[in-house]
């Protein structure tokens, strides 16, 4: 048989049993390794043994519980309720403000989880009723925080693209950094919008009233600041050792945790209950994303193992004749499509193994590492935009199982496409300028 046509079924059979709506690590597993013993026999095995070997000794894995260790805490000990109290006094007398501040919210919370599912709770149980009560657009609100949420799998540390440097075999810490910028881009896109249409709209987002901020005194201003500042505080502690080079990615990461974990403690707010729901939380989402790593390994693998890789690159290169960028644009509107059906782990074991090795070949006048880091910024913006694009948006369906009654699933269909139009300006932008993802490592790592 040949392994072209071997490659097709493996990949037809796992689009097929992830319809199936069981779990993506376990459909990818399962595919790999009858794939892997119906091909080589027994020795097959030896592929899962050497993809779980790769994956333990993987020093950056140790960052992962760290980091949403970090983000639970803040989550549980209402840090985050510190931070919008803040956002709302001092940016409560602009219009449009209590949205600009839940997007600077995001980004401090995306900052500290690297999940997009925490700042999406957040934003839906803090943010939401919040603005909803004082008279903001329902449709407008809703939007921005999805957008907001997001931000959670670009921003450094972004769990996303700990899977994708695991994939792609590239250091984690110049993936954050090049995260950094394009996420902060996406931010000030999303706070322009605010302000542009406020600005024509006065009644989309109304200021605090007069009586509401004569309520409030400096002394007021100054402790909530204080307070709010605190995670910023956590991770300036935590990132400036690691870009200045005083400390490891790893041992950055600890001091995130342990620093969190100590003013949870002085605040009095971490209590036995909390302590156990962050453990518990912690070690599932850090166990689900090694099983899909390890998955991923196996099936990259076997696909390896078949030449299936070759063949697309020979495929586009060879008999299809396309450019570089033609090359690229059509991974980046595969990944969209893709995108409205699955969610991004699964994109991402599904098609890195065909695309990196390809994108790698490219001449895009950058140098082969440079591009590889520059395409995981890519893929992750494509996935921030998955995460919000109908009919099965993952985001779509949080909001909607936590807002308020009368904020409809038409409702939140509606908020996102403006959002999704600004991601994809964004996309562009970084496509265009790659320097915007680049120029962060290599002021670290050098060029």
């Amino acid at each position: 048989m040949d392994y072209n046509f071997i490659a097709l079924v493996m990949f037809g059979g796992m689009l097929i049993l992830l319809l199936t709506g069981q779990r993506v690590f376990a459909v990818i597993g399962f595919v790999a390794a009858v794939a892997s013993i119906a091909l080589w026999g027994t020795g097959g095995s030896a592929i899962a043994f050497t993809s779980t070997i790769k994956l333990m000794n993987w020093y950056p894995m140790l960052t992962l519980p760290m980091f949403v260790w970090m983000g639970y805490i803040m989550s549980e000990t209402r840090m985050a309720d510190d931070l919008y109290r803040m956002f709302h006094v001092w940016f409560g007398p602009v219009p449009g403000g209590l949205a600009i501040g839940t997007v600077l919210l995001m980004v401090l919370i995306s900052a500290m989880n690297g999940l997009s599912v925490a700042g999406l709770a957040i934003g839906a149980t803090i943010a939401l009723p919040e603005m909803l009560k004082r008279g903001y657009d329902k449709v407008m609100v809703t939007g921005v925080i999805q957008g907001g949420a997001s931000l959670g799998i670009l921003v450094p540390p972004s769990v996303v693209l700990v899977l994708y440097a695991m994939i792609a075999r590239q250091p984690v810490g110049q993936l954050w950094l090049a995260g950094l910028f394009p996420g902060l881009l996406m931010a000030g896109i999303f706070i322009l919008y605010i302000v542009i249409r406020t600005g024509m709209r006065p009644s989309l987002g109304p200021p605090l009233s007069r009586e509401e901020r004569a309520v409030i005194s400096w002394r007021d201003k100054m402790i909530l600041l204080r307070a709010g500042a605190m995670p910023v505080i956590i991770f300036a502690a935590m990132m400036g050792p690691f870009i200045y080079g005083f400390a490891s990615l790893v041992e950055a990461s600890v001091i995130g945790a342990v620093m969190a974990t100590l003013v949870a403690g002085l605040r009095g707010r971490l209590n036995r209950r909390v302590f156990e729901s962050c453990m518990t939380q912690t070690l599932g989402v850090s166990c689900m994303f090694m099983w899909i790593l390890l998955a991923a390994l196996a099936f990259g693998a076997v696909f390896d193992g078949l030449g299936a890789v070759r063949a697309i690159e020979d495929l586009f290169l060879r008999d299809m004749g396309l450019g570089p960028w033609a090359i690229l644009i059509m991974m980046q509107v595969s990944f969209l499509i893709m995108g409205m059906f699955l969610d991004d782990t699964a994109m991402l074991v599904i098609v890195a193994p065909l695309y990196i090795p390809l994108v790698a070949k490219l001449d895009l006048g950058m140098a082969p590492g440079d591009v590889l880091i520059w395409y995981g910024v890519l893929y992750t913006i494509t996935c921030q935009i998955a995460y919000m694009t109908p009919p099965f948006g993952y985001n779509l369906f949080l909001m909607r199982a936590m807002a308020p009654d009368h904020v409809t699933l038409a409702d939140i269909y509606r908020s996102i496409f403006p959002i999704v139009g600004l991601m994809i300006l964004t996309l562009i932008i970084v496509m265009i300028f790659p320097e915007i993802a680049l120029w962060l490592p290599h002021q670290v790592y050098g060029p």
